[in-house]
């Protein structure tokens, strides 16, 4: 209840609060993980039926494909087969033939005389459609070649049980051949004339590495 003054006036009720002590309002021991996991969950197969079945698989062990044992095959760039000089050759050519023919076709875009002042989509379509053109054009030139190559090597040296030059270039000459036959037999002359220098100098430059 409230007092009154000497005044006349009345004073609000005051209350006493006695703060609770903190052990009051939780347990004094909390469980500890080891109290948790007791009783059916210290049993992992209780936890999931699969729980043990790892005590019973054998794994079977793989090995690595072996690197082929070629004559001559073992340089800088090793090799498992003639499947996977086919496939890093090939996607490795296409890949850098895209690129190259990119930035030719970039170049020829923005160098392409387009009127006074023309409009940056113009000049972006222009550039677009060149480097189309020209990335395609190169990257699926060079990589019907490198597959050609990369067959037709691989059967030499699988015919003459080796890996040298001769059968780099001879290979090489054949893909150009192949790949210009229905230009006539200049063309195809030039081309596998040029195949056959580029893969003579990039076995030098193997064999120097």
């Amino acid at each position: 209840m409230g007092s009154t003054t000497a005044n006349g006036s009345t004073s609000a009720p005051s209350s006493t609060l006695t703060p609770s002590s903190p052990s009051s309002s939780y347990p004094s021991a909390l469980p500890s993980a080891s109290d948790t996991l007791s009783g059916a969950y210290a049993d992992p197969a209780s936890l999931h039926p699969l729980a043990g079945l790892g005590k019973n698989l054998d794994f079977l062990q793989l090995e690595e494909d072996k690197l082929q044992n070629v004559e001559g095959a073992m340089n800088v760039l090793p090799s498992r087969g003639w499947t996977d000089d086919l496939c890093v050759g090939t996607g490795t050519t296409y890949v850098s033939g895209l690129a190259v023919g990119g930035v030719w076709g970039l170049k020829e875009g923005l160098g392409r005389q387009l009127g006074p002042n023309p409009a940056f989509k113009l000049r972006l379509n222009s550039v677009l459609n060149a480097a189309t053109r020209r990335g395609t054009l190169l990257g699926n030139s060079l990589g019907v070649l490198a597959m050609f190559y990369n067959i037709a090597n691989s059967s030499l040296d699988s015919i003459r049980g080796k890996h040298d030059v001769f059968n780099s270039m001879g290979a090489a000459a054949l893909s150009g051949a192949v790949f210009k036959s229905t230009s006539g037999m200049r063309p195809a002359a030039m081309s596998a004339g040029l195949m056959a220098s580029a893969a003579g100098a990039w076995s030098g430059f193997k064999r120097l590495v």
